[in-house]
């Protein structure tokens, strides 16, 4: 099969997906696309977003339309990665001797909900780490590794920050995109009444499964990103830095510091998606300025006076795009 035919099968699959989620999940197109791009560029999603907005709802309807498990991980302040992670328990044989049984923990799933994964402590958080990064978990001398496809949707609550903690700045980068979850409008939350509290509740159907999931996932590394546009994705990255000559005067006032070179990545491999989604071979400098607010905002780290002032990292992301031209002009 060429790679046209196999675009098509995306672009199709693709819409497919998003309207058996949108049968469920009220509005919120914008985040039911970027959770969707996240899964297919093989990455991890935060959406931030007070409760009761859906995304419990999303990642299981989107796990259902996949045909994947699913679990859900609750995060609280007593949680021990090895509710996570799973741990070796002793139980007796066939011969009534005691030996080591593995039980694996929520993490062995294939998507994953971590609920307000910043109330559980940072040991506990980073259990998730491993299994993010590597595809794998470490127990004792043992490594497991995670069935594929592979998906940790995490969430967070914006409001409610007292005795929370607050993902380190290494685990947020390990976040493909961060999502903003918005409350919804009067006619959409008419429509959630609508759905949720009459007799018939809506349900996704299956639309593809891992193995096709999995397909998808290597086409979508397959297309081609060109130099000018990758340079335009590096010099957004370095213009996050306020010690960077691309920076604009906003974050050499009030960033402390920038984007990692994964944030350079996200944006490129994001923009794949976001191409394919609309049947495109070829990556676009409006997929890589598309793939910026979620790639970045959780990237960019402001200063105390940023923080005092109240500066959205959106803001300094809608700036470094205003002032960072596509194409490079001179030197």
């Amino acid at each position: 099969m060429n790679i046209e035919e196999r675009a098509r099968q995306f672009k199709e699959a693709f819409a497919r997906l998003r309207a058996e989620i949108g049968k469920v999940i009220v509005g919120q197109q914008e985040i039911v696309e970027n959770t969707l791009v996240c899964f297919f560029a093989r990455g991890h999603a935060l959406l931030e977003g007070v409760p009761g907005l859906g995304k419990t709802m999303l990642v299981r309807t989107m796990a259902s339309a996949c045909e994947l498990e699913f679990s859900r991980i609750q995060f609280t302040p007593d949680l021990m990665p090895a509710d996570i992670v799973g741990t070796d328990v002793v139980h007796e044989d066939e011969s009534g001797n005691r030996v080591f049984e593995f039980r694996p923990g929520p993490i062995h799933s294939q998507i994953i909900l971590a609920d307000e994964i910043n109330r559980a402590t940072p040991k506990t958080q980073s259990a998730l780490l491993e299994a993010m990064q590597e595809g794998t978990v470490t127990i004792g001398r043992k490594t497991y590794t995670m069935r594929q496809p592979f998906y940790v949707m995490a969430t967070q609550n914006p409001i409610e920050m007292e005795g929370t903690y607050p993902l380190p700045e290494a685990q947020l980068d390990r976040f493909l995109l961060k999502v903003q979850v918005d409350l919804p409008t009067k006619d959409e939350l008419k429509e959630i009444l609508a759905r949720t509290t009459d007799a018939v509740t809506p349900a996704a159907e299956k639309v593809i499964n891992g193995e096709e999931a999995m397909e998808y996932r290597a086409f979508i590394r397959e297309l081609l990103t060109a130099d000018n546009i990758k340079d335009y994705a590096v010099r957004l990255v370095m213009a996050t830095h306020p010690d960077s000559d691309y920076a604009p005067d906003m974050v050499r006032k009030y960033v402390r510091y920038g984007s990692s070179p994964r944030g350079a990545q996200a944006l490129t491999i994001a923009a794949k998606v976001y191409a394919a989604m609309e049947g495109r071979l070829q990556v676009g400098f409006e997929d890589i300025q598309r793939a910026a607010y979620p790639g970045l905002r959780h990237r960019i780290l402001l200063n105390f006076e940023g923080e005092a002032e109240g500066i959205a990292t959106d803001a300094v992301v809608k700036e470094i795009l205003a002032h960072v031209p596509e194409i490079e002009t001179g030197g």
